[in-house]
């Protein structure tokens, strides 16, 4: 009877042992296919934001259009079309929040992946959040004074005072 007990013992500790190594398999391919996927919402996104682009009309008169954008909505509006953060999906309304805290110092990408709640030791990680914080420079939500370094633009009656120093800048 020791033997039969014995023998069922070891059977279930090998399948105890099977069973984790395949937990831990599934563990990874379920982050490989998160990243995949996560990977295709970014690519959709830009793809809607390209079409939304191609579908709008030229501004030859350079007076904004007072229609609504045709076609999909975007993720990141431009800042002309929107007057509050809050017209911002929550993720970039965080890093705008973040953005405001870091001040002159600038947001870094690997602060906009804490600040969403990523992994800061995954390159790609990094890299969404700065693919992130250049979406809303070119949408005019934020500026990159200097390379990496992503801060709130200056509003307009600072742009236009600093714009009458310069040469060429101002009426």
């Amino acid at each position: 009877m020791r033997a039969v007990l014995e023998t069922r013992q070891k059977a279930a500790a090998a399948q105890v042992k099977q069973l984790k190594a395949e937990l831990e398999r599934v563990r990874t391919a379920l982050a490989d296919a998160e990243e995949v996927y996560r990977r295709r919402v970014i690519g959709m996104e830009q793809y809607l934001e390209a079409l939304a682009e191609e579908a709008a009309p030229a501004d030859v008169t350079g007076e904004e259009s007072r229609r609504k954008p045709v076609g999909p909505r975007r993720a990141v509006p431009h800042r002309r079309h929107a007057t509050e953060v809050e017209e911002l999906s929550p993720d970039y309304q965080a890093l705008m929040t973040a953005a405001v805290d870091a001040g002159d110092d600038g947001l870094g990408a690997r602060r906009a992946a804490v600040v969403l709640g990523w992994d800061t030791a995954s390159a790609s990680r990094v890299e969404g959040a700065r693919a992130r914080l250049k979406r809303l420079v070119e949408r005019g939500w934020l500026v990159e004074a200097k390379p990496g370094r992503f801060t709130l633009p200056l509003p307009l009656s600072e742009q236009n005072a600093a714009g009458a120093g310069r040469p060429g800048g101002g009426s």
